[in-house]
């Protein structure tokens, strides 16, 4: 396919989504099985098109007046892949274009955004979360709706129980591998140019093998954060897919035990087939539907992990969609789950032992603010300064945490070029 083409296709997919109010993974699917003709790298293209228009949409829809597919596509074009007007106007009308440019196209398109666009805007986050920008991020808060703004590498996890980080950097230096940021068994590949597509590392031999994982560096530092020893007693009790439970398993050495559960039995369903492909025998994987087993292990856990519901607000720049679906209501819905979370979790914690709640969000509303409510609600618990953590299981400075705490810590792609990941690390008296 052609630019013009892909260019209209992009239009046909952000229609879809709109009009069905479906995420685009979904939407972009559905194109590529009604168009058989266009190639893996046709799909990818408009992929791209169609993920950049989504992590910018407010300030795309601002500069043309209109948040019509078109109008956030043809911005697009022009204010994020560098097309000029001239040359957009011919790809338009060529074979399988958009069609031709209208005048009120062609003047919005001529105009460079507006530098006194509402902050919102500028920050490229949903209205009403702007106050919750502000309340976590202060006058920084449009630089750190923007980094949510750009694309985001792709990050792994080199599996220690099968490889060293060193050995799996050579074995993808074809890709321009590099070490990422903070995280010690993490390897970053930084994001391809254009509209060229991320390398498939799922079909890599390495992978198959269960050399790594698809995990960003940020998730890699909260799993690290948990302090886990060879030998401990561990509940993962929103495991999920098992992301951070591999990560625990490697950090044990496959030593003392770990206990995974997720109420959500179609997320926990790949877990079976990623531990075994990693090489991972000590976790014993919970049921969904057999929750009262976490009650046998009431005061006998070393660390307790929390992996908690969220906004998932930290990883827009991956799900850029997320944030235009995400509601006030939908908000509310996540804090009472992590208040449920978290109670579920107390009771498995022995004295002297761990709590850790993990979010991949950026908003205060799921994180100081339900440490904050947890803490006074649970007065056997107190905050274990992130330095301190850091110090013990990490090496180097710790970074400072982007809301200016001293006791939580919260990445950010403005400030550490990871996800955005909130960690409390929580200690029951002894």
């Amino acid at each position: 396919m052609h630019l013009s083409g892909r260019l209209a296709a992009a239009v046909e997919v952000i229609a879809d989504v709109s009009d069905r109010h479906r995420p685009v993974n979904g939407a972009l699917s559905d194109w590529g099985k009604a168009h058989r003709f266009a190639g893996s790298s046709d799909r990818a293209a408009i992929g791209n098109i169609v993920y950049d228009v989504m992590r910018q949409r407010a300030l795309l829809s601002s500069m043309m007046g209109s948040d019509t597919p078109r109008a956030l596509v043809l911005a697009c074009a022009v204010q994020m892949m560098n097309i000029s007007v001239e040359d957009l106007a011919e790809l338009c009308v060529s074979k399988h274009g958009p069609g031709e440019l209208t005048q009120a196209e062609t003047a919005a398109l001529s105009t460079a955004p507006a530098t006194d666009a509402p902050l919102h805007v500028r920050a490229n986050i949903p209205e009403w979360l702007m106050p919750s920008f502000e309340r976590a991020f202060g006058e920084d808060a449009v630089r750190q709706g923007e980094a949510l703004g750009v694309r985001a590498p792709v990050d792994i996890r080199a599996n220690l129980l099968k490889t060293t980080r060193d050995k799996l950097l050579g074995q993808l230096s074809k890709f321009n591998a590099v070490e990422a940021p903070f995280a010690p068994d993490a390897i970053r590949i930084e994001v391809p140019e254009g509209l060229k597509r991320t390398p498939n590392l799922e079909a890599e031999p390495s992978f198959q093998r269960g050399a790594f994982e698809i995990q960003d560096a940020a998730s890699q530092i909260a799993a690290r954060m948990c302090a886990v020893e060879a030998g401990h007693q561990v509940a993962d009790i929103c495991a999920g897919a098992g992301g951070k439970t591999l990560a625990l398993a490697s950090a044990m050495g496959n030593k003392g035990q770990i206990h995974a559960w997720d109420a959500d039995k179609n997320r926990l369903k790949p877990i079976i087939a990623r531990l075994n492909r990693a090489g991972v025998h000590n976790v014993q994987v919970i049921p969904a539907d057999e929750p009262e087993k976490l009650d046998d292990l009431a005061g006998r856990m070393d660390r307790v992990l929390v992996d908690a519901p969220c906004s998932g607000s930290g990883s827009w720049r991956r799900k850029p969609d997320a944030k235009w679906r995400l509601t006030p209501e939908s908000l509310v819905n996540r804090g009472d789950d992590q208040r449920a979370v978290l109670a579920r979790a107390v009771p498995l914690v022995k004295p002297g032992g761990r709590l850790i709640y993990v979010t991949c969000s950026l908003l205060p509303e799921e994180n100081s603010d339900q440490i904050e409510a947890f803490l006074a609600s649970n007065t056997d618990f107190s905050v274990v300064p992130y330095a301190d953590v850091w110090a013990q299981c990490l090496a180097g400075d710790p970074p400072a945490s982007s809301d200016g705490s001293t006791e939580t810590l919260l990445l950010s792609p403005a400030d550490h070029n990871v996800d955005g990941f909130f960690v409390a690390v929580m200690q029951r008296q002894s």
